[in-house]
């Protein structure tokens, strides 16, 4: 399956070629908002917009054929994404522009782009380092999005189509925990710790419950800035949780490709929904809710497919009740061997880390999808099972799973 990639370069561009970057900018977000409030609002097929306003748009912007129809499939994706939300697209804040492969080129010899503006088309140089070079090195681009960006720098933000390694065969996985005390734990004891993006993550919210407050009184000028802040700080906390889970993310997969190792998760789909329902406090909900860990299972699952890394779904069912070791659990469904950080198994006596536990057991439950003929857990837990009368759901998943 063709994997896509989004590689970010930097554009040279001169004062001439600025001029007309940003009046192609500016024409294209007009044209997306004024298509988009003289439309009826359930039209969501870019043939039909096309068939509505494409003579419109040239003649009000000036933008050329393609750019035209460029308009209409953005603003009809938009509207897709927007009705699956049960929400109307509002409005575009602009600064972008989408091309395809008739108005956007590249070259490798000289690693420059060709972008059609409203005034002819031109040709930009790219700055880009190691990372981008060899991304882009032997492709052929179809697509690409000119983003201009605060500090008033061009980037053109390029979709490459490569084919991903194919997946290494290996009896070995890595399983890994995540969690908010812990980020992540992997069953070889990585950990990253979350307290001090606690810290962070609390340091934000005071500030932006101040800025609330404020926002609420004063004078026209004193809440329309502290709006401007707003907006600033929820754009700085975004990006601090991706340049974090990118990190994570990055490790883990270099640790499983190093091992020769496969990935093991915890599908934790819907597990927002099925927590918010527990009685809990406003700063625990806010913890629980903040941090984008379904942002780490994608950062997780691209790069894993790069890497030619097999990652494994499992489900997360007692995962932090068990003991690894002896695959027990506490026979009251009211009591658990876990408390806080700390696990101790009244079976074995295993005693740990609760998260390096739980990480473990997800490596075990990985190992039995991923060895559907045996990994070796089958006739132990046949045999525990004749010793023990209380056979737990865990070993009965895994006895199936490998028998």
């Amino acid at each position: 399956m063709t994997q896509v990639l989004t590689v970010s370069c930097k554009l040279k561009v001169s004062q001439s070629q600025a001029a007309k970057l940003d009046a192609t900018l500016e024409a294209f977000g007009q044209a997306l908002n004024w298509v988009n409030q003289n439309t009826p609002e359930k039209v969501a097929n870019a043939v039909k917009l096309q068939s509505l306003c494409y003579r419109e748009i040239r003649a009000r912007f000036g933008l050329s054929s393609n750019l035209a129809q460029q308009v209409c499939r953005r603003l009809a994706g938009a509207r897709k994404v927007a009705q699956q939300k049960n929400r109307p697209v509002k409005t575009f804040k602009g600064g972008f522009a989408t091309y395809d492969a008739r108005i956007f080129s590249f070259r490798e010899k000289d690693w420059t782009v060709s972008l059609t503006t409203v005034e002819g088309r031109e040709r930009f140089e790219l700055a880009i380092g190691r990372y981008q070079r060899e991304r882009l090195a032997g492709s052929n681009p179809k697509s690409a999005t000119l983003v201009k960006r605060k500090d008033g720098s061009y980037s053109i933000q390029i979709c490459v189509e490569a084919e991903p390694s194919p997946p290494q065969r290996t009896g070995r996985v890595l399983g890994v925990d995540l969690g908010r005390t812990d980020i992540a734990h992997t069953s070889e004891g990585d950990n990253w710790n979350g307290q001090q993006l606690n810290k962070v993550r609390d340091h934000y919210s005071k500030l932006r419950a101040a800025l609330q407050r404020k926002a609420s009184k004063g004078t026209r000028s004193s809440r329309r800035r502290c709006r401007q802040l707003l907006q600033r700080l929820s754009g700085k906390e975004r990006r601090f949780q991706v340049w974090v889970n990118h990190r994570i993310s990055k490790a883990i997969v270099s640790r499983a490709k190093a091992t020769n190792s496969a990935i093991a998760l915890e599908d934790l789909t819907g597990i927002r929904e099925r927590v918010n329902q527990q009685p809990r406090s406003k700063a625990e909900r806010r913890r629980a809710n903040s941090w984008a860990f379904y942002q780490l299972r994608q950062f997780l699952e691209y790069k894993a497919r790069v890497a030619g890394v097999s990652l494994i779904l499992v489900p997360p069912a007692y995962t932090s009740q068990a003991c690894h070791k002896c695959l027990h659990i506490h026979p009251d469904p009211a009591q658990s061997y876990r408390s806080g950080k700390k696990f101790k198994c009244g079976h074995c006596g295993w005693e740990g880390d609760a998260d390096l536990n739980g990480a473990n057991v997800i490596a075990l439950l990985g190992a039995a999808v991923n060895q559907p003929r045996g990994s070796g857990l089958f006739c132990s837990l046949v045999e525990q099972s004749r010793l023990r009368a209380t056979e737990s759901p865990l070993r009965t998943a895994l006895a199936v799973g490998v028998g």
